[in-house]
């Protein structure tokens, strides 16, 4: 049985800086509180992650720590400077890492990289490809009979592509924006600073490794593995999304935003048969 450390580290991230936005939500526009703290914070956790190494987590913790202190009332002064030295660290390490940057190359010409280090990505657009609209049928790819690595993991989007189809390869965008639509609703409507900091973070966890996973498997950006949300073989993933989803049901329970819900499918219906109590 192993555990990747750096899946809870996601989710310890969040807490600690929703924590941190709520506490000193009066002071998030001063240097200090606003760009000091946040930023010693966010990299103790980011770096050891850094340091595995693995970029890709990295880049997603901070891209999620960064929104929340946006919404928490840091300024776009601090914001801003931060990211561009996050950009100059990554292009620094990156320098020297000659798997790291084939990949890029591999990226901006596939089809010459196709038999070496591309190889993954390109076998997984032949599978989005060979699918068509209705896909070869479920059971049927043919990628995933040891052509496609990663099969069930970091590419399992092709796959499903393949067997059925750019409607259910469109189903499943549609499900993450679906998700991160109420995610947000359910942030913006949060009883309390930390439960709209803490929403607001989860749903960009979710959606942003979504939008990294979907991007990678269709080459819009480099290749990093990163598992898709809900979808890719993964205990430790999965079990610190499904966390995550049970915090954001609690701030909904919270804010009430399911009660509506909760009336219509929970509301007893009359039973038409019942004995009438004779006076």
């Amino acid at each position: 049985i192993g555990f990747q450390p750096s899946e809870f580290a996601k989710t310890a991230l969040i807490i600690c800086v929703a924590w941190y936005g709520e506490r000193y939500r009066r002071q998030m526009d001063t240097v200090k509180r606003g760009l000091v703290m946040p930023a010693l914070l966010v990299g103790s956790l980011v770096g050891l992650v850094f340091v595995e190494p693995d970029r890709g987590t990295s880049i997603l913790m901070a891209a999620v720590a960064g929104g929340m202190l946006f919404i928490a009332g840091a300024r776009w002064k601090f914001i801003i400077p931060s990211l561009m030295m996050c950009v100059l660290l990554i292009g620094i390490s990156m320098r020297g890492d000659k798997m790291r940057n084939d990949r890029v190359e591999a990226w901006k010409h596939p089809e010459l990289y196709k038999t070496g280090v591309g190889y993954q990505t390109y076998q997984g657009l032949l599978a989005l490809g060979s699918g068509g609209v209705l896909g070869l049928g479920l059971g049927e790819s043919r990628e995933k009979l040891g052509f496609l690595p990663e099969k069930t993991t970091d590419f399992i989007l092709p796959i499903i592509g393949e067997e059925l189809g750019l409607v259910a390869t469109l189903s499943i965008v549609g499900a993450f924006m679906l998700l991160t639509f109420a995610g947000f609703y359910i942030a913006a409507n949060a009883p309390d600073t930390f439960g709209r900091l803490l929403a607001t973070g989860i749903t960009l966890l979710f959606s942003i490794q979504a939008f990294i996973n979907i991007a990678v498997v269709t080459n819009t950006i480099p290749n990093k593995g990163m598992p898709l949300p809900f979808i890719s073989r993964g205990g430790s993933n999965l079990l610190i999304m499904l966390i995550n989803v049970g915090l954001l049901l609690s701030i909904a329970r919270k804010s009430n935003v399911l009660q509506p819900f909760a009336e219509t499918v929970l509301e007893a219906p009359q039973n038409p048969f019942a004995e009438k109590k004779i006076a």
